[in-house]
């Protein structure tokens, strides 16, 4: 009986997870094969992906447009070489915890915001999240379709300093300059309770620095460089390229989760991610 209850306490956790996902990836996005204007065509009308980069009219890239990630959500790390990710004890028991009690402890499955820099992953083939970049002089607005709810991220590019007592959330507090043409991100003031990806569960804490650098190479390629700077998770910061690739006259759609009505189906453990106790 005992182990029969635990099985059929495995097929819950792994219903709900499935509704999770399901529910948030039901519709695709709106405005399909509208003609964004402003953009480079071929002759057949089809939108340029290898054309240059279009300026603002101060000179910089414009990084605007609707952009999908793949590839990466599961494990940011893949294309890592041994001993560039070292993690501490505590995050290394996490990770193997995380991969073998079927994630129960993912905030996502509780419809919390996937955190910085999971949220730039954009999800599967199967189950796309794509992300929109709304460009000005002074401040880039991320928005955000995922998988639990929408969601956006300022960025400041107005000089200002970190706040100097944050009030520690999911997606931090971003600033931002340019490097050349890069546009470069820097996040903190986390509440320490995301996770950087999906498959691997690997923790993040509330000592995290995550570092952006958004390159567009041509009208329909960008390159997102993430460095994940947290001592308190890692021995060192450890680095990653996501390529992304623009979702040409299209656009997001809005995403709600509802799965959290669900959650006392669930036998989750209450415990903070970096291992102390709530």
């Amino acid at each position: 009986m005992a182990a029969q209850n635990r099985a059929s306490s495995q097929r819950i956790r792994l219903c709900a997870i499935a509704v999770l996902c399901v529910a948030a990836s039901a519709v695709d996005a709106q405005w399909l094969n509208y003609r964004a204007p402003g953009v480079p065509r071929t002759a057949d009308g089809k939108v340029n992906l290898t054309a240059p980069v279009v300026r603002t009219p101060d000179g910089k890239p414009d990084l605007s447009g609707t952009w999908e990630s793949q590839g990466y959500f599961g494990n940011l790390g893949k294309d890592l070489k041994p001993g560039e990710l070292l993690m501490q004890p505590w995050a290394e028991a996490q990770v193997r915890d995380n991969q073998t009690n079927l994630h129960k402890n993912d905030p996502m499955v509780a419809c919390m915001p996937p955190g910085v820099p999971r949220v730039d992953l954009g999800g599967s083939r199967g189950m796309p999240h794509p992300m929109k970049i709304v460009q000005t002089p002074t401040l880039v607005v991320l928005l955000y379709e995922t998988s639990t709810n929408q969601t956006f991220r300022q960025v400041f590019l107005d000089g200002r300093p970190f706040p100097t007592n944050p009030q520690p959330t999911w997606l931090g507090y971003s600033i931002g300059h340019w490097d050349g043409d890069t546009l470069v991100v820097e996040a903190t003031g986390f509440n320490g309770r995301a996770w950087v990806d999906t498959g691997s569960g690997h923790p993040q804490t509330d000592a995290a620095r995550v570092t952006e650098r958004f390159t567009r190479r041509d009208i329909g390629h960008m390159d997102i460089d993430i460095t994940i700077d947290d001592p308190k998770a890692y021995v060192k910061p450890w680095r990653a390229k996501i390529p992304s690739t623009l979702l040409p006259d299209s656009d997001l759609i809005e995403t709600f989760c509802e799965n959290e009505r669900d959650i006392h189906l669930m036998d989750r453990a209450q415990k903070a991610i970096d291992g102390t106790a709530r």
